[in-house]
């Protein structure tokens, strides 16, 4: 078998080896994933129906806010994150790469917080609906998502027109959130930083 998708297939199998779904519909997303790591040449590949992404919920715990990004594409504010590219295969490094992308912060790094979070765990994982859109058909990702924290917030900045960044309170942010998955994501991360 070809070294790069095994290695692929490692890399989410170890993400996901300390992480405990909680609920009926996470364990079964869970199970969508590990099924998908699997059985696919390439997990992360965008020519899957379902495929793999990494986000992650950017907060400044000094000032008790979150970062959230307009996302032209759905019209709603949401988490960062995204795609692999070509030769990445780590999560965690997929999500840091793409929040500092989008949000022009350097310093981003895993939250920790001991006997809740450990820096670098998965804080939530979920499948989600993406419609046709953008020379592409409707499909799946299943996305990873981490919690991340900024120790400069004010530098922060859209990575494009269009694509702007808005620091909120929790409580501004839950309002906000149009999709169930987003809601929870922010409840989890404002119970590890509380």
């Amino acid at each position: 078998m070809d070294p790069e998708p095994s290695g692929m297939r490692s890399s989410l199998a170890d993400a996901l080896g300390h992480y405990r779904p909680s609920g009926g519909r996470e364990q079964a997303d869970a199970g969508r994933l590990l099924e998908l790591i699997g059985t696919a040449a390439d997990p992360w590949s965008r020519s899957e129906p379902l495929h793999v992404t990494a986000s992650a919920l950017v907060a400044d715990a000094r000032s008790s806010r979150v970062l959230l990004r307009w996302h032209e594409r759905f019209g709603r504010f949401q988490q960062v994150g995204g795609h692999a590219d070509p030769g990445e295969s780590d999560p965690l490094a997929v999500a840091l790469r793409e929040a500092r992308e989008e949000t022009g912060l350097g310093d981003l790094r895993p939250a920790e917080r001991p006997g809740r979070l450990r820096a670098g765990d998965l804080i939530h994982v979920v499948v989600v609906p993406v419609p046709a859109g953008d020379g592409e058909r409707a499909h799946e990702h299943a996305d990873l998502r981490y919690l991340l924290e900024t120790g400069r917030a004010a530098q922060a900045r859209a990575e494009k027109a269009g694509a702007s960044v808005r620091w909120m309170s929790w409580d501004e942010a839950l309002e906000l959130a149009e999709e169930d998955n987003l809601r929870e994501l922010l409840r989890r991360a404002r119970d590890v930083l509380s």
